[in-house]
């Protein structure tokens, strides 16, 4: 990140720093941080239920509400998203993977999967790819974006989405997990 000075925007003579922050610094870091915290917060969910003799299943079956998507299927987006994400900002097909994880411990396999794939990908593969063209199928819909825009508009928050809504399930468990243990504090 580097920092220049430019006018605000009030007219006056007064300078503000602004800094700038490159499209890989704004992705892998992130998504490395928040999966590191979601494997810990998926680690005390096992835990849990070891101590309070609830079946795993419990966890791995649940869902915020009969038409949202279950746990699994939580981690397995939000990995889709990191790792299409970085691949598509370097001009790489991303890798495909299968969501077949049938436990847990294979939910934490894929996390920590996906955290190797994005960490393999370097700052010079993602750098100036803010302006490259992206695009995807989502269902039936192709998406176009600018790089951009398909990072701040659409992995960002569709990442975030299901990797809060993995933390809800735990805490809807009985997963004495707080806001600390979200952001990996």
């Amino acid at each position: 990140m580097s920092a220049r000075r430019v006018p605000e925007s009030t007219g006056t003579e007064e300078k503000r720093s602004i800094m700038t922050l490159s499209m890989y610094d704004a992705s892998v870091p992130m998504f490395v941080r928040q999966f590191r915290a979601l494997d810990a917060i998926i680690a005390k969910g096992e835990a849990h239920a070891a101590a309070t003799g609830m079946d795993p299943r419990e966890i791995f079956d649940s869902r915020l509400a009969p038409d949202m998507l279950p746990f699994p299927k939580q981690i397995q987006i939000a990995s889709d998203m990191a790792k299409g994400g970085v691949a598509r900002l370097a001009g790489e097909t991303p890798p495909s993977w299968p969501d077949d994880e049938a436990d847990l411990p294979a939910l934490r396999a894929r996390i920590q999967k996906t955290i190797a794939y994005i960490q393999s990908v370097s700052a010079d593969q993602i750098r100036d790819s803010e302006q490259r063209d992206i695009s995807l199928k989502a269902g039936a819909n192709e998406l176009h974006f600018k790089g951009q825009a398909y990072l701040l508009d659409f992995v960002i928050p569709n990442f975030y989405f299901h990797i809060t809504t993995a933390y809800a399930l735990l805490r809807q468990k009985g997963v004495q997990i707080g806001k600390r243990d979200y952001l990996g504090l």
